[in-house]
């Protein structure tokens, strides 16, 4: 169980797991959006629905892990307004990293294509639907956009807990033990 001074393995890994795939996956995704169609794009769009699959299957278990080991207590104390944009923009980033996915997955249904991992087929492609399509790729870009300003504000944040209130905050996500 996580403790003030200290996060599991499991926390730690988790976190980890989960932003280098996401940002990897949203900057794969704004890379192949301004790429001609073609065998490279589509080959890329492949890989960015994988990473998008996987990044699902390891956030539910993430979000399943943290509601069972409850949130971490704060290390410091900081303004009210400064707790509230904190809480708003974790709970972005965790239902982002459920949302972001399953947009995509909507989209790629609206549009008639399969939803696979690595070339394993999980949903078969079928017939367009035009509702499921504009609602997908609406959240799926709109989604991005918010992701990314959040990410920029976790980092953000966490620059200024190491930098200028030096209260191990980044040193505990990285799994060290702080006071």
């Amino acid at each position: 169980m996580d403790s003030r001074s200290q996060f599991t393995k499991t926390t730690v890994a988790l976190h980890w797991i989960i932003a280098i795939a996401v940002i990897g996956s949203l900057m794969l995704g704004l890379y192949v959006e301004d790429l001609p169609r073609g065998a490279e794009k589509f080959e890329l769009i492949g890989l960015h629905k994988s990473v998008g699959v996987l990044v699902l299957v390891v956030a539910f278990y993430r979000l399943i892990w943290r509601i069972r080991n409850r949130l971490p207590e704060r290390l410091s104390p900081v303004a009210q307004w400064q707790e509230k944009v904190t809480t708003v923009v974790h709970l972005i980033l965790l239902a982002g990293t459920l949302l972001m996915p399953l947009s995509g997955m909507l989209m790629a249904i609206g549009n008639g294509h399969p939803v696979a991992v690595f070339g394993l087929e999980l949903i078969a492609g079928g017939d367009e639907n035009e509702l499921f399509g504009v609602m997908g790729e609406s959240m799926h870009g709109l989604g991005a956009n918010v992701m990314i300003a959040a990410i920029a504000l976790h980092v953000v944040a966490s620059v200024k807990h190491h930098l200028l209130t030096r209260d191990g905050t980044l040193q505990r996500m990285l799994g060290r033990r702080v006071a």
